[in-house]
């Protein structure tokens, strides 16, 4: 796609995955040819500069999210931590608690992990949100009971970006003797997420959300690995306090760690670019479109848009404007596509649901990108709308 001589497209995908930051890419170079050793076999001095490696990394994570070291767990992405969570904690009770409860538009990795116990014989509650994608205060209490195992609430939503007030709901579980369970996958890097003040026992987190490499993530376990009742889903060889087998993922790690080091030292100064950058091209479409936005106006993640654009088909949109990498808000479930479950939760129709469309700037756009993006997205929606309208 990079050949051929092509000018190159505008990548506002971002919540799908980023580009790996070329500074993690060197990082994590020495790892896959020279220092290539066994981080599990320090009986050599190759081994031992591995696991000091994956040492440097996992604290370099934990002081993104202000815990200690030993509360990192490395997995292969926030899918598994997510897994390992849910899993862990329902197969590992110590209590006759059955009830799980999570939010009506968790991540799919979530939502699968709690069918799956329901297959199981556990009670399954998805807790219902308002029209900005929010849990409220009325619908966490109703439910969230002395029968009630684990919460699982997303930190900031994949499709509209809304951002949850985790700390009182992680303080409903707790009251209730609950465990609280957070997919930070969206939220790490892009916002300042605080262990401390969030109160969670568990946080999921992946690497390539935060310009680091695919294929690894962390599971945060509050007060280490034997602290709660984590039942493993993955059995082998004892790596990671025995929560998470098999060899470590050395590069990656390494890779995870600086980005993880990155996203600290830049947040800020990141997060105010693309809040401009979002609301310049969010400004633009709407005034030259019939859209309107999703999600919550002032709580949502700072390069995140998701819009409805009445009358404009979001898979003809995307497939006809090969100038902007942009994604659909519906989902595509066993080839038949159906309306984003994020969507009808948060109040729109099916019609509506298959009209929006989400973008997600990011820390390699630039500042005039906006524009740009914003009259080649509109063009296109006008001439599909016209089309449309006969």
């Amino acid at each position: 796609m990079s050949d051929m001589g092509e000018q190159k497209p505008i990548y506002l995908d971002n919540h799908a995955t980023t580009r790996c930051d070329p500074r993690v890419v060197n990082a994590m170079l020495p790892y896959f040819s020279e220092d290539y050793g066994n981080s599990a076999s320090t009986v050599h001095r190759m081994g031992r500069f591995a696991d000091s490696a994956i040492q440097d990394a996992r604290g370099q994570i934990a002081d993104l999210i202000h815990c200690h070291s030993k509360e990192i767990i490395f997995t292969s992405g926030a899918t598994e931590s997510n897994n390992l969570a849910i899993l862990g904690i329902a197969r590992g009770r110590k209590s006759p608690r059955k009830k799980i409860i999570v939010s009506a538009i968790e991540h799919k990795s979530v939502l699968n992990a709690a069918f799956a116990l329901q297959e199981e014989g556990f009670d399954l509650i998805r807790l219902p949100v308002d029209s900005d994608g929010s849990v409220t205060e009325q619908a966490a209490r109703d439910f969230i009971d002395e029968d009630t195992l684990l919460v699982s609430v997303q930190m900031a939503n994949n499709e509209i970006g809304t951002i949850q007030d985790i700390q009182w709901l992680a303080e409903i579980a707790h009251e209730n003797g609950a465990f609280f369970h957070c997919d930070g996958a969206q939220a790490a890097g892009k916002i300042d997420i605080n262990i401390d003040n969030l109160n969670v026992d568990l946080l999921s987190i992946s690497a390539h959300k935060m310009y680091g490499p695919k294929g690894i993530g962390v599971l945060f376990t509050r007060g280490g690995p034997y602290a709660k009742p984590l039942i493993p889903i993955v059995r082998g060889g004892g790596q990671e306090y025995g929560l998470r087998s098999g060899t470590h993922n050395v590069p990656a790690i390494v890779g995870m760690g600086l980005a993880a080091k990155i996203a600290k030292e830049e947040m800020l100064d990141e997060a105010s670019r693309l809040h401009k950058m979002r609301d310049e091209f969010e400004t633009k479409v709407i005034e030259l479109t019939d859209a309107s936005r999703n999600g919550a106006q002032v709580k949502r993640l700072p390069g995140n848009s998701n819009l409805t654009i009445a009358n404009v088909d979001a898979d003809a949109l995307i497939a006809t404007t090969p100038g902007v990498i942009f994604s659909t808000g519906s989902a595509c479930n066993t080839g038949a596509p159906e309306p984003s479950y994020v969507l009808e939760a948060i109040g729109l129709s099916r019609l509506q649901a298959y009209n929006t469309v989400r973008f997600c700037f990011g820390r390699f756009n630039q500042l005039d990108e906006s524009t740009i993006a914003a009259e080649i997205i509109s063009k296109r929606a006008i001439e599909i709308a016209r089309d449309a309208m006969g």
